[in-house]
């Protein structure tokens, strides 16, 4: 059986590429990009539940526009939104954004538009891709019941402004910034390294996090295409007036804290994904990446803390509370890629307020969100080091949870060569012999490195959900074989590293920044177009974070999309977006791109409801109840990387029949 060849193009990009609800709100909402402040991903309602969630019904369906009126942006749109439901006294509505940062609001019983606000960002065609992950929700406690931005909604948009706007009619705060607005940009530019080039493609990507009266936002930008890509440093603003009150770097500087600095001409350590919070802490959580440039160090000796770390700091100061490093010197792009997830987790009949952090090789960090203690043991283990190029010096211990067990297979030999005929499967063997090949953190190799799973993960910023009556950790994970080989810069064709693609998966190599090196880079495949490991190539999985257990497995995602004859072979296919939970006993996750949502039942893995939706659903749901009735709403829009022709922006909303 042969797949065509856009699945191939579709598995490349794939691998460039993851509480108790507080509060009368949370019972019947979603008020948060993560539901609940800390990102758990659960809800208490139970209306929709195994019983019955056979019998749901699309109830109403809402389209952005904003696909239809940029045709020619097409190709670098991302419709990857999670919208939240506002509470009865900012309005009520369902807001969302779409790609280009234009917040709507919807009627959540009928889905009719109410408002919107329209920032008009600069659609210039840049580095990065347009997309809005979500928006963000404050109440000013000391403002007025009807004044004007009592109830506030913040959008940092791509073109690197944050823009406060009310909640109930979506008008500018007038006393934010300079008549709603902060410009972000003079700030970035203002922090060391300045490449001009990371500037222009730098972005404001995830939804702003508000803690203590502080709005919190973060950057990123292209770490393959400078060794000084821009700093990924937090900036918090006042949520009232958008004064500037502090900047956190994510990388240490300053040798007075301890920890060795990292030279101020290193850039990266980005975060990329969402933030949450515990305001009754004061307490922000960051997640960061790996430095610049990605799969080379020289330039950075050391362990690079804060990078490829989980940091809480103290929202009102943004001082270090404490921090974890989950990779030390990472040249393997194992972003810590997933938002950190702030629950209760009951552990031996205590009560513990936890921090899960899931990182892309799929191990699971569980800490005290309070001090920063493992909830589980991490050991320092001895890892190679012996690689050839010039002047790396690799950490030669890393971290290692003792639990849970690694959720994805993370060895890799030729005996592991899978194919669907007997040619493929000795292609396979022969290429996995040929590179470096093993654990988790085999050197990069100018003779090429095997990497499993990939650098997107294991989990990848879809992350995971959290039920805490269950202590059962959700979340989608891959594990396809990636390879990674530095090829010395005079080798490289100097024209075609010029263009914006140079150095993607399967391209000829494009230069590293200006490191001695271009990189070559893409998922091992075998001369069929399929992974050289065999399926599930994704799953879903379920873990008990009571006892560090996995629960269960099953493979996610269908193929029948992506196959020449319509056969849904069950092997898991590439993944975008993350699930949700409920206390009726599901899981609600789009994430594929066979056109399909789903429910599965907590307990057991079974997928218990399907629909076939007009393209990928490649975001996280989220769900809330109205008068009585319960909703699950997706963001259905494909993936400029995995479903490229179905890029669109559906807003579909599912309940039972009345």
């Amino acid at each position: 059986m042969r797949l065509l060849p856009p699945v191939y193009r579709v598995a490349c990009a794939f691998l460039l590429l993851p509480l108790l609800l507080a509060g009368p709100v949370a019972a019947q909402g979603w008020l948060h990009h993560g539901g609940d402040e800390g990102g758990s991903r659960y809800s208490s309602l139970d209306q929709v539940n195994r019983d019955n969630v056979g019998r749901l019904k699309l109830a109403w369906q809402y389209r952005t526009g904003a696909v239809a009126a940029n045709p020619q942006l097409k190709s670098v749109i991302d419709f990857q939104v999670t919208p939240t439901l506002l509470p009865p006294e900012a309005g009520g509505h369902l807001v969302l954004c779409d790609p280009f940062s234009k917040i709507i609001a919807l009627d959540p019983v009928s889905g009719a538009e109410r408002w919107t606000y329209d920032p008009q960002i600069d659609k210039t065609p840049y580095a990065g891709r347009f997309k809005c992950k979500g928006v963000a929700y404050w109440q000013d406690a000391e403002a007025p019941a009807d004044a004007a931005c009592a109830h506030r909604l913040y959008v940092a948009t791509s073109d690197k402004r944050l823009i406060a706007v009310d909640a109930r009619d979506g008008k500018l705060c007038a006393g934010f910034g300079t008549g709603g607005t902060v410009d972000v940009e003079p700030l970035l530019a203002a922090t060391l390294p300045t490449d001009p080039e990371s500037l222009r493609g730098a972005q404001l990507m995830s939804p702003p996090a508000v803690v203590s009266g502080i709005v919190a936002v973060s950057s990123t930008a292209n770490k393959f295409k400078s060794t000084s890509a821009l700093n990924g440093a937090i900036r918090g603003f006042d949520a009232r007036t958008g004064e500037l009150r502090w900047t956190f770097d994510t990388l240490v500087r300053d040798p007075a804290t301890g920890l060795e600095p990292t030279p101020m001409a290193v850039g990266g350590a980005n975060t990329w994904v969402p933030m949450t919070v515990d305001n009754e802490r004061d307490l922000l959580f960051i997640p960061t990446a790996s430095p610049a440039p990605n799969y080379w160090g020289v330039h950075r000796p050391g362990d690079n803390r804060y990078a490829n770390s989980v940091i809480a700091v103290r929202g009102s100061t943004g001082q270090v509370v404490w921090h974890f490093q989950t990779l030390h010197h990472d040249v393997w792009d194992r972003d810590v890629g997933s938002p950190p997830m702030a629950v209760t987790l009951t552990k031996d009949g205590q009560a513990i307020p936890a921090l899960i952090q899931l990182v892309k090789t799929g191990m699971v960090f569980t800490f005290n969100r309070e001090t920063g203690d493992p909830v589980f043991p991490i050991e320092e283990r001895p890892v190679p080091t012996d690689t050839d190029v010039v002047g790396e010096k690799l950490s030669p211990t890393q971290p290692f949870p003792t639990a849970p067990p690694v959720l994805v297979k993370n060895t890799i030999t030729p005996d592991d060569a899978w194919g669907f005929t007997a040619f493929d499967r000795n292609a396979c063997r022969r290429k996995i012999a040929e590179l470096r090949h093993g654990s988790h953190y085999e050197p990069i190799m100018t003779t090429g490195t095997l990497l499993f799973p990939q650098p997107g993960g294991g989990p990848n910023w879809g992350g995971g959900a959290f039920d805490p009556a269950r202590n059962i950790l959700i979340t989608p994970v891959s594990q396809i074989p990636y390879y990674v080989k530095l090829i010395p810069r005079e080798q490289v064709d100097p024209e075609y590293a010029k263009r914006p693609e140079a150095g993607a998966p399967m391209q000829k190599p494009g230069f590293l920044g200006d490191t001695p090196y271009g990189v070559q880079q893409g998922p091992l495949m075998s001369p069929s177009f399929t992974p050289c490991t065999k399926p599930p190539w994704n799953m879903l999985v379920a873990v008990d974070m009571a006892k560090g257990e996995i629960l269960w497995k099953v493979p996610f995602g269908r193929l029948d999309k992506l196959m020449p004859v319509p056969i849904p072979l069950n092997f898991g296919a590439p993944t975008a977006g993350g699930p949700i939970v409920t206390a009726g006993g599901l899981i609600f996750i789009g994430a594929t791109p066979d056109n399909r949502v789903h429910a599965f039942d907590i307990e057991s893995g079974e997928e218990v409801w399907t629909f076939r939706t007009p393209t990928s659903a490649m975001a996280t749901p989220m769900t809330y109840s109205v008068g009585g009735k319960q909703f699950v709403v997706f963001a259905v829009g494909g993936h400029s990387w995995y479903d490229a022709k179905g890029v669109d922006d559906y807003v579909m909303a599912f309940a039972l029949p009345d």
